[in-house]
């Protein structure tokens, strides 16, 4: 299954293709870019805050919660030679909520896709190269 296709547009502006979807990732103005879209990790923590909010919603909806509205927000901290890299991941949900239902959607949380693909110890990531035609 291709999941996405990237092609450079200009300086470290990249296209990134998704089914029909467009979306356009970037690095800051800072970093030599020039802003046109999120960077590379940010689209990571909001991968991992959308998975997050949809695993909870669904959780809910079987369980015939009245969730309500649920905002995750996920803050990345950059990797370097002595610290791994760190997702703070803060979730707010409505106070109806009992103790127990509380503590299960913090289960939840932590089961949904991304969450337990950044966890897993093994992930493999392999890299090939394909040479375009001239």
């Amino acid at each position: 299954m291709r999941s996405a296709v990237v092609r450079r547009r200009q300086g470290y502006e990249h296209e990134i293709e998704i089914r029909e979807h467009r979306l356009i990732v970037d690095e800051t103005e800072d970093d030599g870019g020039g802003d046109a879209g999120p960077r590379p990790t940010e689209l990571l923590a909001a991968a991992l805050a959308s998975c997050t909010a949809i695993t909870l919603e669904m959780y809910a909806n079987r369980k015939d919660w009245e969730l309500g509205d649920v905002e995750v927000a996920v803050e990345f901290g950059t990797p370097t030679r002595e610290t791994p890299a760190k997702l703070d991941v803060k979730i707010r949900i409505p106070a109806e909520l009992d103790d127990e239902q509380r503590e299960k959607l913090l289960v939840i949380a932590a089961k949904c896709p991304v969450h337990r693909t950044l966890a897993a110890q093994d992930v493999k990531i392999e890299d090939e190269l394909e040479l375009l035609p001239s």
